[in-house]
């Protein structure tokens, strides 16, 4: 009995001795297991002189050297990521700040070269669209959502002629109107200096803050309410519409998805130009070529060539991420596009997979206008702003704006008239105004 209590409290003593031995080895999770895995078997397949005991030991205590060699790689990679942030979060608020005293030496330069000259007020409610006329004499045209379209005096801002044929805004009826008009410009009167009346360019206003419309300026000019022609054959609102080279064919563009292209004498419809998966939202042609492009809002803007009578080929644009309000031709064979994803893209006709160059912007871009000799893109913004840019990309210019002048609303058009001498750029707006500015394009190329 003594000979057996020995042995017992021996066995016991060992027992414990290796228990407390192992309770001081920390235990693994079962990933842990899985990564020492690989290694166990291949040590087990091995012949070693080791007990079985010790091997795992060794084991488990090699994998704790790897996993704290592993703790602080991680802490290494993450400090050396937390470095870069800093960094590069250290020369973002350089940039900023800097780009911040070079816009304000900009803006200095823009009350200068940018000077608001007329205000052309009449319309009842917002105005979609702006443009002058190509021939003589030259006038001022805008398209309200009023039902009512409206010829200008450029220099006196008088309303010459109302047409008011169409029954929705913006040729909601489905329609597109040709309609003829005889004008006696009136007599210039002495442009005021306006140049002084911008001294807080960033003032902001309410939307309340419209210009004064208590008399119908446009009720004493005549008035036209049948068209010489209506070219129906759209299933949707009449967005946009263009006369192609030689005057004989128009090209409407819709919300039905389609451009048409019209014989204006017969109203017949030529071409239904179809292809785009949703509305289109803008028109334009080429001055000199049979080229027509439209764009959507499915990101996109096509090139349609009618050169060839027989051939009419289409090539398409993908390059943007939202909305495209507008594309335009400029001179060679280059296009620019603007978007509702804050980006102006300059393309080459000749290699359509990229831009040439990109403009980026804080604000939703609407229909824009390119100055063809000076190369000067004027892009009027969803938050009020118009800028101008070149053909590169480089910023020129501000309009500019404050409580007492620009416009107090989203800037949907802009137009360019590079040859009058008073206004050669306008703008209008959902404030139910069209403005004239008159630009020193010299003096701000001078400043690039």
């Amino acid at each position: 009995m003594p000979t057996e209590s020995a042995s017992c409290s021996t066995a016991r003593q060992a027992k414990q001795k290796r228990k407390s031995h192992s309770l001081s080895i920390r235990r693994t999770n079962s990933s842990e297991q899985e990564r020492t895995g690989l290694p166990r078997d291949m040590l087990e397949g091995q012949d070693s002189k080791l007990p079985s005991s010790v091997r795992n030991t060794l084991l488990e205590l090699f994998g704790q050297i790897e996993r704290e060699f592993e703790n602080l790689y991680i802490e290494n990679l993450e400090s050396s990521h937390s470095t870069s942030q800093l960094s590069q979060k250290l020369k973002t608020t350089y940039k900023a700040s800097t780009s911040k005293i070079v816009s304000s030496f900009k803006t200095t330069t823009s009350r200068a070269a940018c000077q608001l000259v007329k205000e052309y007020i009449g319309h009842r409610d917002g105005i979609w669209d702006v443009s002058v006329a190509r021939t003589q004499p030259v006038v001022l045209g805008t398209a309200s959502a009023d039902h009512t379209a409206l010829l200008w005096s450029i220099e006196t801002g008088k309303c010459l002629v109302k047409y008011a044929g169409h029954v929705g805004s913006a040729s909601g009826d489905q329609t597109a109107h040709i309609w003829r008009y005889a004008v006696q410009l009136p007599t210039p009167q002495p442009v005021a200096d306006t140049s002084q009346i911008s001294g807080e360019d960033e003032v902001e206003c309410s939307d309340k803050d419209e210009p004064d419309l208590d008399g119908d300026v446009s009720s004493d000019c005549p008035t036209i309410r049948v068209p010489l022609t209506s070219l129906k054959s759209h299933q949707g609102v009449v967005i946009a519409a263009d006369w192609l080279v030689g005057g004989k064919q128009a090209v409407t563009a819709s919300w039905d998805r389609t451009a048409n292209l019209y014989d204006v004498e017969t109203s017949e419809l030529v071409h239904s130009l179809t292809g785009h998966d949703q509305e289109l939202t803008h028109c334009c042609t080429h001055p000199t070529q049979r080229l027509v492009v439209t764009s959507s809002r499915d990101t996109t803007f096509r090139l349609w060539d009618f050169r060839d009578p027989s051939i009419h080929s289409v090539n398409v644009f993908q390059g943007h991420t939202d909305t495209v309000t507008s594309a335009v031709f400029t001179v060679g064979d280059n296009v620019v596009s603007g978007s509702d994803d804050r980006t102006v893209k300059v393309w080459d006709l000749k290699n359509m997979r990229s831009p040439i160059a990109t403009i980026r912007t804080d604000s939703a871009i609407n229909r824009i206008n390119v100055c063809v000799g000076q190369k000067i893109i004027a892009l009027p913004h969803d938050n009020r702003q118009v800028r101008l840019f070149d053909m590169s990309g480089v910023r020129l210019a501000r309009l500019p704006r404050s409580s007492r002048q620009g416009h107090r609303r989203m800037v949907c058009c802009s137009a360019w008239s590079e040859d009058h001498p008073v206004c050669n750029l306008f703008t209008c707006g959902f404030d139910r105004q069209a403005i004239g500015w008159n630009i020193n394009i010299p003096a701000l190329l001078q400043e690039k």
